[in-house]
């Protein structure tokens, strides 16, 4: 019992300083936002909105701001299409060569980011010929974006099993009639999960974005670096970084409670 306990106690310490480690970065940057100094100084010297309300104002950190939302959109409406196309293609059939289809379309993910950014920049600019802009940033958003949605597709069909889809064919309803009525009501809290997550992974993205953005595009995690070692920007950049910060927080919030409600919800009887 003993042994077991100080088990419990190492895992608690070291899982402690883990989050600390994680997270006390973050808040730094938060505290920062209010300091009344134009760099990062700590412990702040005193407490002002005046940068919160210049970060407001700047119309350069607005567009930014409108533009990974528009991009995060974008990509995460593709995600959703092509990432419940290919769940329910893998999970309802069954031929040659699925399990490497599968591996393929999770790879983008686990690929390190530059690597993705270099692999697209020479796809579009050297292959292609296409001008890099707003388009090629939400095609490569989506392709990691995808993951999000085929991953939640997979896990959600797997728990509730093709038995439902099946009875509504006996009865006599079609592909598109099942999927409407049957299948789609199942699979609608965990297509929302996988678009909340897909909207908040394309919001922050910066290393495939710097790669497939070009010199006219700009979004908001663009803007914090290039504004970072700016004169007098360091406290601009931290409010940003601050609402960046909550932003991309609020819909993985959500699509935790999603997942989680879905579960409970698949296990009760």
């Amino acid at each position: 019992m003993s042994t077991n306990r100080r088990l419990k106690a190492v895992l608690l310490a070291i899982s402690a300083l883990v989050l600390v480690f994680v997270y006390l970065p973050l808040a730094v940057v938060f505290v920062n936002s209010f300091s009344i100094s134009p760099t990062f100084t700590w412990p702040p010297p005193g407490w002002t909105l005046q940068w919160w309300r210049l970060a407001f104002h700047s119309a350069g950190a607005r567009d930014a701001l409108l533009t990974s939302v528009e991009v995060a959109l974008c990509a995460t409406a593709i995600a959703l299409v092509l990432g419940t196309l290919a769940g329910l293609a893998l999970r309802r059939t069954r031929f040659f060569g699925r399990n490497v289809v599968s591996l393929l379309i999770i790879l983008p993910i686990a690929l390190p980011g530059i690597v993705t950014g270099i692999a697209l920049n020479n796809a579009f600019r050297t292959m292609l010929g296409v001008d890099l802009g707003f388009v090629t940033i939400v095609i490569a958003h989506a392709t990691f974006c995808i993951v999000t949605v085929f991953n939640n597709m997979q896990a959600r069909l797997q728990r509730i099993g093709p038995s439902l889809e099946q009875a509504s064919a006996d009865l006599g309803a079609g592909p598109f009639r099942t999927f409407a009525l049957v299948t789609f009501p199942m699979l609608r809290s965990a297509l929302l999960a996988g678009a909340l997550l897909a909207f908040g992974l394309s919001f922050d993205e910066i290393v495939v974005t710097t790669f497939t953005a070009g010199p006219q595009v700009q979004t908001l995690p663009l803007w914090i670096f290039q504004n970072l070692f700016r004169p007098n920007q360091a406290p601009v950049v931290n409010v940003v970084a601050a609402v960046l910060v909550l932003t991309s927080a609020i819909p993985i919030y959500f699509a935790q409670r999603l997942s989680g409600d879905s579960v409970n919800a698949t296990a009760a009887p």
